[in-house]
């Protein structure tokens, strides 16, 4: 299976059948994005840093990435409209999580780059 049959899959509901499958797991990658995101944004504004910061900014735009990729997948192939099962309404909030999550890592990299040393 390749990595975008497996999105496919992912976004669809999985093995499980349950519709709302795929927005939960869109809204869960969307949430650890936007966790990584805020622990490296508050990691990055130390002088001492062990690089970690720039990693987890990296890591957090990712899996951010990922979490909208995720829920926009599941929002084109869902049938129906909210309240009818399909997880759409968690999948319409998994997106702004992801962005946000983007966004945080972005800011966590640039704020890395600046606390930097200049040898």
């Amino acid at each position: 299976m390749s990595a975008s049959e497996a999105l496919v899959v992912a976004a669809e509901g999985g093995i499980i059948g349950d519709g709302r499958t795929g927005a939960n797991l869109a809204l869960a990658v969307g949430l650890v994005g936007v966790t990584i995101g805020w622990l490296a944004l508050a990691g990055a504004g130390r002088r001492v840093s062990t690089g970690s910061a720039r990693t987890g900014a990296m890591s957090a735009m990712a899996v951010g990435l990922v979490g909208t990729v995720l829920a926009v997948m599941h929002l084109a192939t869902s049938s129906g409209g909210p309240g009818t099962g399909n997880g759409l309404v968690g999948a319409v909030v998994a997106v702004p999580l992801g962005l946000v999550a983007v966004i945080l890592g972005r800011r966590a990299l640039a704020r890395s780059r600046h606390s930097m040393p200049t040898d």
